[in-house]
């Protein structure tokens, strides 16, 4: 289809398939397709950037750990304040514990964990992607007969695959730990009773599935925050823009792929 350009006035005339707008969507749509088929060959493609991928994994695992430990903590601490009172007018405080366990184990960890990723590391890989783009550093590897995509995109996906599972796993743990305290504050419950409680109430499937779940957020924090900085432009505007959506666009995709995945969990729990 052929339309005439009105924002120039020249009366020049430019080709489009369906219109500007949704002409840019489909070929976004297209860039992001094609981005993940490029992240999927390059990553079983030597050479293997071992040393980077180990490198990454620090930077989203260990130097996330004080920020992880706090939250998850004062989740712990939070929920069971929160829960107490509704329990108590049924005299069922004793259910406590396995309440909190089955809140943190199946959605409180794994979605905070997700959303504190997203911040932290989402927000930073597109930055960095973003400033060595603007100031053509990528460019440079590539003329230097270095693979850019392989060591700066597959390494970072791959480090927060990983070590997003790795945080939740661990933020579960803190945030029980800060519901004991309160529990054995208030109720006087000892702690081998209350971990008995804890995992009495949780189930194979609940551990497997909230891993899976944040396999799958890790892998869409990466993928978010390289492509948004692997393809930002506009200068310095485009670093903070890069960085902003990495954040927003990761953050959307994590809710709607935990409203997703919870429907196929249910699934599997009504069999």
């Amino acid at each position: 289809m052929e339309l005439k350009d009105n924002n120039a006035g020249t009366g020049r005339k430019r080709n489009y398939f369906v219109s500007r707008r949704i002409d840019r969507i489909f070929l976004e749509l297209y860039k992001i397709y094609a981005f993940h088929v490029r992240f999927f060959k390059e990553v079983f493609v030597p050479p293997y950037e071992f040393k980077e991928v180990v490198r990454q994994c620090y930077e989203v695992g260990v130097r996330s750990l004080p920020l992880i430990s706090l939250t998850g903590f004062i989740i712990g601490i939070v929920f069971t304040n929160q829960s107490r009172p509704s329990l108590s007018e049924f005299g069922a405080t004793s259910w406590l514990p396995s309440l909190v366990s089955i809140a943190i184990v199946r959605a409180l960890a794994p979605l905070v964990t997700a959303i504190i990723a997203a911040g932290r590391v989402g927000s930073a890989i597109g930055a960095e992607l973003g400033s060595m783009r603007v100031t053509e550093q990528i460019d440079a590897m590539e003329v230097s007969a270095t693979n850019p995509f392989n060591y700066l995109v597959v390494t970072r996906v791959l480090a927060t695959t990983f070590m997003v599972p790795a945080l939740m796993i661990y933020t579960v743990f803190v945030s029980l730990m800060g519901a004991y305290l309160n529990v054995n504050q208030n109720e006087l419950t000892s702690f081998t009773t209350y971990i008995t409680q804890v995992f009495e109430a949780i189930s194979f499937l609940d551990i497997f599935s909230s891993i899976i779940k944040t396999f799958i957020f890790g892998f869409t924090i990466g993928m978010v925050g390289c492509y948004k900085g692997y393809y930002s432009s506009k200068g310095t505007e485009g670093v903070g823009k890069a960085a902003n959506s990495s954040v927003v666009t990761a953050m959307f995709l994590v809710f709607i792929e935990e409203l997703l995945s919870l429907q196929v969990i249910n699934l599997f729990r009504a069999m």
